[in-house]
């Protein structure tokens, strides 16, 4: 007896259910809910759009007169070349039979660099003051690697040009070696080792410079441990 009422409690439950939507049906397509639900998916779903064909850029060269101040326009266009300046050079020798091999060369000790110094200092004191004179000892930036000789400041300030020049060194056989004095580095350059090749200088040896001209130097090699150099005057 419980199963029937059951069977049909659900029957009509199914019915009453079938007719609820059967009259949902017939008031949306009362108010045309349908085409109006068709309507806005379709407009919801936006269409692919094409890829944008973007046209390359082109450059258009144009020649622009350039604007001149009022001040210069009436000027003619300035013209710009090299200009050579003028330097101070001297002859190139070839030393390349006078290389000397560095590898076994000697330091000088302090004692034998102190008693070059002495010597050249007496000889300094026998030559009188007639002309500016100084003494410079050998060190072996002077003698090899660079070659570059610096000078007194003092003696550079009062004795010597004031702008670059050729100085000649003569030895004490009278030969002459042009070399180049740089007034701002108060040294010697070039040629100072075609000097300096030339005599055999070595670390320690002691020279005595006498400044005979405005350009020349009269030059006195005393060596060191060598007592009987230097003795010509």
């Amino acid at each position: 007896m419980g199963k029937i009422v059951m069977a049909k409690s659900k029957l009509s439950y199914e019915e009453s259910r079938r007719q609820r939507l059967e009259e949902n049906k017939k008031r949306m397509e009362a108010l045309n809910l349908p085409q109006l639900a068709q309507a806005l998916k379709t407009t919801s779903s936006p269409k692919p759009s094409p890829m944008k064909r973007t046209k390359p850029r082109t450059v258009e060269k144009q020649m622009v007169v350039v604007r001149r101040s009022s001040r210069v326009a009436n000027l003619p266009t300035p013209v710009y070349k090299e200009v050579v300046v003028d330097r101070v050079m001297i002859p190139r020798k070839s030393y390349s039979s006078r290389h000397r091999d560095l590898s076994n060369r000697v330091y000088a000790s302090d004692e034998a660099r102190a008693e070059a110094m002495e010597r050249a200092e007496n000889l300094e004191s026998g030559l009188g003051s007639d002309h500016p004179i100084f003494v410079k000892t050998m060190l072996p930036s002077h003698v090899s690697g660079g070659f570059w000789l610096g000078l007194q400041v003092q003696f550079c300030k009062e004795h010597l040009p004031k702008g670059d020049e050729v100085m000649t060194l003569i030895d004490e056989d009278g030969d002459e070696y042009p070399t180049i004095y740089l007034a701002r580095k108060t040294g010697l350059s070039g040629g100072w080792k075609g000097f300096a090749v030339a005599h055999d200088l070595v670390d320690g040896d002691a020279l005595v410079f006498q400044l005979i001209r405005r350009t020349a130097f009269k030059v006195y090699i005393l060596r060191v441990g060598r007592p009987e150099d230097g003795n010509k005057l």
